[in-house]
C-alpha cells in the first residue's frame, strides 16, 4: 500500500475558495459589512485573517472530543494577520448544513485584538479569562459542539472576525444579537472549515 497523495496546489486553492465564499455567505446573512478604517475608505472581506487549529487542519475531519460524543469541549484554535486598528476580535462556530438553517455554535466576543488565539476548553461561562460569551442555539452559554443527524458529514466553519470597536452587548447575550451588534464593525475576516459526521 503505497503512501497517500498529498493534495494537490489546485485542490488546496479551491477548497480555501469554497471556506472563503461560505464564510462570505454567512456574514451576508448577519448583515455584517464591512467598516469605515481611520483614514478612509473601507477594509472588506477581503481583509483576510489566517485561522488554523493544532487540532484539525482545513477541510478535514474534528476530532470527537471536541463533539457531543466526546468531551465535547471547545478546539484550540489560533489566528494571524488581524488588521491594524481592530480592538476586539469575535469568534463564531456555524454549521450551514443543518436541518433548520444556519445553527450557531458558539460566539465569543470582546476578545482581546492582541491575541492570537483561544485555549482547547474555553470554560463555559458568560464571562471568561478569554472574553464574553453569548448564548449558542443549543441554548446554553459558551461552546456547543458538533452534534449532527446521522448521513453525510456537516461543515463547522469558525469565523474570526477583527472588529473596530468592543461590543456592548451583555455577556450570556442570544448569539444572533451579538452577531447583528458586530455587523457594522468588521475590518477583517477569517475562516476555518471542519468536517463531523456520523
Amino acid at each position: 500500500m503505497g503512501l497517500p497523495k498529498r493534495p494537490s496546489a489546485l485542490a488546496a486553492v479551491a477548497l480555501i475558495a469554497v471556506a472563503a465564499s461560505v464564510a462570505l455567505a454567512i456574514l451576508a446573512l448577519y448583515h455584517v459589512r464591512p467598516a469605515a478604517v481611520e483614514g478612509g475608505g473601507a477594509v472588506g472581506a477581503a481583509a483576510t485573517i489566517r485561522v488554523y487549529s493544532p487540532a484539525y487542519g482545513n477541510g478535514s475531519a474534528i476530532p470527537a472530543q471536541y463533539t457531543c460524543d466526546g468531551a465535547d469541549i471547545s478546539p484550540p484554535l489560533a489566528w494571524s494577520g488581524v488588521p491594524q486598528g481592530a480592538k476586539s476580535l469575535l469568534v463564531e462556530m456555524v454549521d450551514p448544513d443543518a436541518p433548520g438553517g444556519e445553527f450557531i455554535h458558539w460566539v465569543i466576543y470582546n476578545i482581546s485584538p492582541n491575541s492570537t488565539g483561544l485555549p482547547q476548553g474555553v470554560p463555559p461561562a458568560a464571562v471568561t479569562a478569554y472574553g464574553l460569551q453569548a448564548v449558542n442555539d443549543f441554548g446554553e452559554v459558551g461552546y456547543g459542539g458538533p452534534c449532527p443527524p446521522p448521513g453525510r458529514p456537516h461543515r463547522y466553519i469558525v469565523l474570526v472576525l477583527s472588529l473596530n470597536t468592543t461590543l456592548e452587548v451583555p455577556p450570556g447575550a442570544p448569539a444572533r444579537q451579538v452577531l447583528r451588534a458586530a455587523g457594522p464593525y468588521v475590518v477583517g475576516l477569517g475562516s476555518l472549515v471542519g468536517l463531523y459526521g456520523r
